[in-house]
């Protein structure tokens, strides 16, 4: 005969990984800031892959400099070794270090932050691991304090991508890579990020790598403001020669 505490151990054992998981969602406070940066940089440096709020969807992150977190930020996405992933980082100063610049800083400023990656010729300083199959880097400072102020404590890049399995939805809710969360050390939980599907189109992708030009790699949100900037200091559509 079974026990009424036969019953509530076999039901205890069956929801604690659930129990687990949820233990690991975090939910981010402009109160708590400081603290909660501690918690993901902690992670971070311990070769952790996390999940972080942007200005634009939710993305998940490894350090850059770590390769064995690069390895492990590719097999939560179940991503093509193939694709290449961009970094974030918290200031303007910094795409100057791992990017070769060949715009007005100026111009920059007008872009970052913001819902913008741009791609430059990498430096000898990032990684070599990382996206080892090209010359190029994407570059992004979301307008997001709490990744920004994760980046800037770690004082290196993050190595960041949407928060699905490649190829699927981007997401703009934690739950919705509901199915990730076993293999994160965090999930930074920052509530509903957007509805609509012009808020899941992340971030414009605009190739900067040669002076004078530049190419649209992906529309993203924030394509005609891009667009505009770029003419404005005289930039030519590389996408039409």
């Amino acid at each position: 005969m079974i026990t009424r505490f036969q019953t509530f151990v076999k039901l205890l054992s069956v929801s604690r990984p659930y129990i687990s998981t949820m233990n690991k969602i975090v939910k981010v406070s402009e109160n708590e800031l400081q603290e909660l940066v501690s918690v993901a940089v902690n992670s971070l440096k311990a070769g952790n892959i996390i999940a972080v709020p942007t200005d634009t969807i939710y993305g998940v992150a490894g350090l850059v400099q770590n390769s064995e977190a690069v390895d492990r930020l590719y097999s939560v996405k179940n991503r093509d070794y193939n694709k290449p992933v961009a970094i974030s980082v918290a200031d303007i100063s910094d795409v100057y270090r791992w990017g070769q610049v060949t715009v007005p800083q100026a111009l920059l400023a007008r872009l970052l932050p913001g819902p913008v990656t741009v791609v430059l010729n990498r430096t000898t300083d990032l990684n070599p691991e990382l996206n080892p199959k090209t010359s190029l880097v994407g570059i992004r400072i979301p307008d997001h304090e709490f990744i920004r102020e994760v980046a800037r404590s770690c004082q290196e890049p993050l190595a960041l991508t949407s928060a699905n399995i490649s190829s699927a939805q981007s997401t703009l809710r934690v739950e919705e890579f509901e199915n990730l969360w076993p293999k994160l050390d965090k999930i930074f939980d920052d509530g509903m990020l957007g509805d609509t599907f012009h808020s899941r189109q992340g971030s414009t992708v605009v190739d900067l790598s040669k002076k004078g030009v530049y190419k649209i790699i992906r529309d993203g949100s924030s394509l005609k403001n891009t667009v505009q900037v770029l003419s404005s200091y005289g930039l030519t559509d590389d996408n039409t020669s």
